[in-house]
């Protein structure tokens, strides 16, 4: 059963789409009638994806400068679809124009309990070499595009925690929130309990930080992170998926 996430600043799946786009930040973004199109030369749907958080007066003629738009830069058109997107009928009428539905992704929230740090954890105020190739060994989909991910990742001030070379993750203090991303581990030391560890290592990097609660976003079919989260405390607190135009469409190569 979700539950929402609150505290003093308000629902998670309120700011849901807000949070993650400011954790990871886009390296352009323009707005047009209060939808914010983001790009980052293709690499991660995040960065490359409209938030339509704002209400056009006419949302098919919206779309349609969204795919001119996303047609000159060689992109995709993709769109970032919460339960904060306007108009309301948003994704119904992506659906209706033939975009795809990819990566329905779950919010999941919990609070920032006593735990410790663990001494084998290594947290650094930015990614070295080592934290960047176990990440990108892990997640990178694009092809030449770690040097972009790199950018979108220092957009931020953020902790990157790494365990023995095989395993990392990030974590973003954003007010009372502290966002986790970039949860990696390389398949050879995988059920070993090594992201259990960074995970609890982040969070109490964040309550030194002042954060009070903690989100991730993870893909709904990826149960076995879930469960690994779930066991941790955290609980269902919002979702979202994309949709994805038909014209130039390359979502193979988009991480969510």
């Amino acid at each position: 059963m979700e539950q929402r996430g609150r505290g003093p600043g308000g629902r998670l799946d309120d700011r849901l789409g807000e949070l993650v786009a400011a954790a990871w930040p886009a390296l352009h973004s323009q707005d047009m009638a209060g939808w914010t199109l983001r790009s980052a030369h293709g690499v991660t749907k995040r960065a490359n994806s409209v938030l339509a958080l704002g209400e056009p007066a006419d949302p098919d003629a919206a779309i349609a400068a969204v795919e001119r738009h996303y047609a000159a830069l060689g992109l995709p058109p993709v769109f970032t679809v919460t339960g904060r997107s306007r108009p309301a009928d948003l994704d119904a009428r992506l659906a209706a124009r033939g975009y795809a539905e990819v990566d329905r992704t779950l919010a999941m929230a919990a609070d920032l309990g006593p735990g410790g740090a663990d001494p084998e954890v290594e947290i650094a105020d930015a990614p070295s070499p080592a934290w960047l190739d176990t990440w990108w060994s892990v997640d990178g989909r694009f092809p030449g595009g770690l040097a972009v991910a790199e950018r979108i990742l220092a957009g931020v001030p953020a902790g990157y925690a790494s365990l023995a070379g095989a395993a990392v993750g990030r974590g973003v203090p954003q007010g009372e929130w502290l966002g986790v991303y970039a949860m990696a581990v390389v398949p050879e030391a995988r059920r070993q309990g090594l992201a259990r560890r960074v995970l609890r290592s982040l969070m109490a990097w964040g309550r030194a930080q002042g954060c009070r609660r903690a989100y991730l976003v993870v893909v709904e079919a990826n149960a076995g992170a879930r469960a690994l989260y779930e066991s941790e405390g955290f609980r269902p607190a919002g979702h979202y998926h994309y949709r994805v135009g038909k014209a130039r469409r390359n979502a193979d190569t988009l991480r969510s």
